[in-house]
C-alpha cells in the first residue's frame, strides 16, 4: 500500500459526499472546511494537495487560491 492510500482511507472526505469538496464556481467551501477541521489527516491531504499542484477542489482545508497563495508565499 502506497502512502498516499494509506492516508487516504483514514480521511473523513472519504467518508462523505465528494460533491462537498468541489464546490461550484462561486460556491462556498464550509461544509468542506468542517469536515476537513475534524480529520486526523489533514496535513497529510495538504501537503500532498501542495506537493501535486492540485488543481481543483478543498484539500486540507484550504481552496485552490489558498493553496496558491500559500506556495507563493513560502
Amino acid at each position: 500500500m502506497s502512502a498516499y492510500e494509506e492516508w487516504t482511507e483514514r480521511a473523513m472526505c472519504a467518508q462523505t459526499d465528494p460533491e462537498r469538496f468541489f464546490p461550484e464556481l462561486g460556491g462556498t467551501a464550509a461544509a468542506a472546511r468542517r469536515i476537513c477541521s475534524r480529520c486526523e489527516v489533514k496535513a497529510a491531504c495538504l501537503e500532498y494537495a501542495l506537493k501535486n499542484n492540485e488543481p481543483y477542489g478543498v484539500w486540507g482545508g484550504l481552496t485552490r487560491q489558498e493553496r496558491r497563495r500559500m506556495k507563493r508565499s513560502s
